[in-house]
């Protein structure tokens, strides 16, 4: 990740979280009309974190990540359920 752009982000953005050397515990891509939606679960964390691509990428099981992300919330079924929107990803 370019330092300089995520500090921009970070100092323009008090919601954003910047988080470095993630291990990624879990991966899985599935299509959703023309974008491929991908969900990423860390060590240590329960919440997944999603973000989408317009194609297919390599799995992420086990490779550490830098990730910039924030908290949101989704509600199917009347049930909400909170999960991180991924802004920035990177392999570390």
């Amino acid at each position: 990740m370019k330092v300089r752009k995520t500090k921009k982000w970070l100092a323009e953005n008090d919601h954003l979280i910047h988080a470095t050397m993630q291990k990624v515990a879990s991966h899985v891509q599935r299509e959703e009309g023309e974008w491929v939606l991908n969900t990423i679960t860390l060590e240590g964390q329960d919440i997944p974190f999603k973000y989408k691509r317009r194609r297919r990428y390599k799995s992420l099981n086990g490779a550490r990540v830098d990730i910039v992300y924030y908290p949101d919330k989704e509600v199917i079924a009347r049930m909400t359920f909170e999960y991180m929107k991924v802004v920035k990803i990177a392999l570390s």
